[in-house]
């Protein structure tokens, strides 16, 4: 991973620190190769297969980002890459994997059609299937977004706070504040529109989602067995938030920190800006997933 992926920084907010009572730290992902934290589990999965595998190539489904990721990183070690992605996605995140010279097959909009895509790209490549999310290589490469958050942040974090939708950034996150023997507090943040987690979270048992309606499109894959179970036994806590509050929380770190994110890095910022977790007094990291926005179809 050294070398490959950037170390990307941790950024504060006098506004926002006065604002929620806390000190915020943001580890921007957004700016990771191909602008967000997936080219981490991209790169170390595929890098990590044999000779035999790279030669047949890799296939992916993703609603963008891991699909660019995964273009990026099988061009970046000479494997063909193969990407299902639905009709709908960002046009920005499409464009990003075909000018990485992957191959794209389009699908219909939901989680079924693009692993059906993938099976039948699967089928007629021979290739190997590098999941966004349901794969331990996957949230291995993840973890280190958090492992260097730990590392870097200027005091220790009494919460660290992250984006849920498949679940891998999250799981990657807990397992790292567990292994590097941290006591801080993972919370997981999901829209209302997208809230399997949430209610499996609760219940002890997977709840799917029928109708995913949420402006963050990085979000809204339901969870794995694998990435639930992690976070089940590792999450301090899972909130949702709305989509207003999503978009007014992306709109605040455009205005007031010049930073570019998409809707699903807003996530976890609207939980702190909406009062959804009290933080008063207390060191907080969050992981901002992801910057990779249509900018001829922002939210406002």
């Amino acid at each position: 991973m050294a070398g490959h992926a950037h170390r990307t920084p941790i950024l504060t907010s006098s506004s926002l620190d006065e604002g929620v009572g806390g000190r915020v730290y943001l580890k921007c992902e957004n700016l990771q190769r191909i602008g967000a934290f997936k080219f981490r589990g991209a790169y170390v999965t595929i890098s990590g297969l044999g000779d035999e595998d790279r030669g047949r190539g890799v296939v992916t489904h993703s609603s963008g980002n891991h699909g660019q990721a995964v273009a990026l990183a099988a061009r970046l070690l000479g494997v063909a890459a193969h990407v299902v992605m639905p009709e709908g996605a960002a046009e920005v995140k499409v464009e990003a994997v075909r000018g990485y010279g992957a191959h794209l097959t389009r699908c219909a909009p939901t989680h079924t059609a693009r692993e059906e895509a993938a099976a039948a790209v699967l089928r007629e490549t021979g290739g190997t299937l590098i999941h966004p999310f349901d794969d331990g290589r996957i949230i291995a490469g993840q973890s280190t977004a958090a492992r260097e958050m730990h590392e870097d942040a200027p005091e220790p974090l009494d919460l660290l706070l992250g984006p849920v939708g498949g679940g891998g950034l999250m799981s990657g996150a807990c397992l790292a504040t567990r292994h590097l023997g941290r006591t801080t507090a993972v919370v997981g943040v999901e829209p209302e529109g997208a809230d399997d987690a949430a209610r499996s979270f609760r219940s002890g048992s997977r709840q799917p989602v029928g109708v995913v309606d949420t402006i963050a499109d990085g979000l809204r894959t339901p969870l794995s067995e694998l990435t639930f179970g992690i976070l089940r036994a590792n999450l301090e806590d899972l909130i949702t938030v709305d989509d207003e509050a999503i978009i007014r929380a992306m709109r605040w770190v455009w205005q007031r920190m010049k930073l570019v994110i998409e809707p699903s890095s807003a996530v976890p910022v609207a939980a702190l800006l909406d009062g959804k977790i009290d933080v008063r007094g207390k060191a907080v990291g969050i992981l901002i997933s992801g910057g990779n926005v249509d900018l001829d179809r922002l939210p406002w």
